[in-house]
């Protein structure tokens, strides 16, 4: 069962809703403030940034005032209910720079070389997203030499398997993101 099937049923629905309701915690704002994590990011200003599973926006709309109006970002979620709540959230926030798209992550069927930076934040590692597959992707997307940043929700977890994959290599890890650059 793929996660948008998953969500569609009764108790796929409730678990999002208390997952997005945990997302979206006074908690979580004020111990993984979305600010703090995205300055561990090498770069945004200017740059044409890919936000894979943005879920509920936590990361969306710091990340699109980073990124300025010189840049821009591309949202992204295979959860129709996640695309229209970060939809909603970009529009109250009248931000311009910012394009939201129902799309799988591990076939986007975006252009290749599109993006300077990509954000792999809290996605990883997941039982339900196949490591090597979603690599390739996000290596296809990216320009040459450029950035993917991942903030994992496991403290302690190892960029070894990104690194084992040979596609990209770590340059360096800042408030808990680890930065790595498009072999």
């Amino acid at each position: 069962m793929n996660t948008e099937s998953l969500v569609s049923t009764p108790i796929g629905r409730l678990f999002a809703r208390a997952l997005a309701a945990a997302m979206e915690s006074r908690f979580r704002y004020q111990f993984f403030g979305p600010t703090k994590i995205l300055e561990g990011v090498d770069n945004l200003r200017g740059q044409d940034v890919l936000e894979v599973g943005c879920g509920t926006g936590f990361f969306t709309i710091p990340a699109a005032r980073f990124i300025g109006d010189q840049g821009s970002l591309v949202a992204m979620d295979i959860v129709s209910d996640s695309v229209e709540m970060v939809t909603n959230k970009m529009q109250a926030a009248k931000l311009r720079n910012v394009r939201v798209i129902k799309a799988d992550a591990l076939d986007t069927h975006l252009d290749s070389a599109s993006f300077e930076t990509i954000l792999l934040f809290g996605v990883i590692p997941a039982p339900m997203v196949p490591l090597n597959p979603l690599l390739t992707e996000l290596h296809r997307l990216l320009r040459a030499e450029g950035n993917l940043a991942v903030w994992p929700p496991v403290p302690g977890w190892l960029p070894q398997s990104i690194l084992k994959s040979g596609l990209f290599t770590l340059t360096g890890k800042r408030n808990g993101v680890y930065n790595f650059r498009r072999s």
